[in-house]
């Protein structure tokens, strides 16, 4: 199967997590495809780079077709991330089948958008370490103002200092020195640009309305959000969703030596009531 690139502008061959990118296939959004099997697609974080994955889609790609990208920097809105979706998925899936997908922090109130204006285009949605809003209020001004005034130069320094807190604690040293180098591509405009976007965000009065089968992961020691408390919450409202604590992991776990996304993916299916059937299928019971 064909590979659309994704990489790191500074990264050699070697330190990509991703094969070499193809450069007649150049692509401003790092579309990388990997894997077959039913599609799923990765919906990054804050950094927006979509490269954090990489421990995870080896691990998928032996039964799904993995599909990452990074988030358009200079989008103004949620709205329009969401449409990026679509074109990433009308790329990636010729077939137009509906995709498990699997948004974390900033990624997942993304997911979670997206699964509520395209329920047809999601079979399953995963949500890992994430939120309904961000609170308090104050917050996300104040961040948005102190990153304004800083050189960006220095959130390398920051990332190295907070790894211990950001990360599951028996995350790897090695693990820890990728994220640096791959969160080095991150922008300080597209930060800023989802700090703002995260202004509006509010999802409380809206999961009602969220119609495909979704698993809330919640790290118990994420020291970033309060995952397990928002899990909760958003679980309690999204009619088909249920909520899994990852014990003893932090903020970042998917770089964690002992999370496997497919097992955690295998375990819930064998749970679903409707597991085998099709979103076409089970949008068409919940209308009846």
């Amino acid at each position: 199967m064909r590979s659309l690139p994704l990489s790191v502008a500074s990264s050699t061959a070697a330190e990509s997590p991703f094969p070499r990118s193809t450069p007649e296939l150049a692509d401003p959004a790092r579309l990388h495809v990997q894997g077959q099997g039913p599609p799923l697609i990765y919906v990054p974080g804050l950094d927006g780079t979509g490269l954090l994955f990489y421990r995870q889609a080896r691990l998928l790609s032996h039964r799904f077709r993995v599909i990452t990208y990074r988030l358009r920097d200079e989008a103004p809105d949620m709205d329009t991330l969401v449409r990026d979706i679509v074109s990433h998925l009308a790329r990636a899936v010729p077939d137009h089948a509906p995709a498990v997908v699997v948004g974390e922090s900033f990624g997942g109130a993304l997911a979670t958008n997206f699964a509520l204006a395209h329920p047809d285009k999601v079979e399953r949605l995963v949500i890992l370490n994430s939120f309904s809003r961000i609170t308090p209020a104050f917050k996300l001004p104040v961040a948005v103002a102190g990153l304004s005034m800083v050189p960006w130069s220095t959130m390398q320094f920051v990332r190295r200092y907070t790894a211990a807190r950001l990360h599951s604690k028996h995350t790897h040293a090695e693990e820890i020195q990728k994220f640096l180098l791959l969160t080095s591509a991150t922008t300080k405009h597209g930060y800023l640009n989802r700090l703002r976007i995260l202004m509006q965000h509010d999802l409380r009065h809206r999961l009602h309305a969220l119609r495909v089968p979704t698993l809330y992961l919640a790290a118990d020691e994420d020291h970033l959000i309060p995952s397990v408390r928002e899990a909760r919450l958003m679980s309690s409202l999204a009619p088909y969703a249920s909520m899994q604590i990852l014990a003893g992991h932090g903020h970042g776990c998917f770089l964690a030596p002992d999370l496997d996304l497919n097992s955690i993916l295998h375990a819930w299916e064998a749970r679903l009531p409707l597991g085998g059937a099709s979103t076409s299928e089970r949008l068409a019971c919940d209308e009846h």
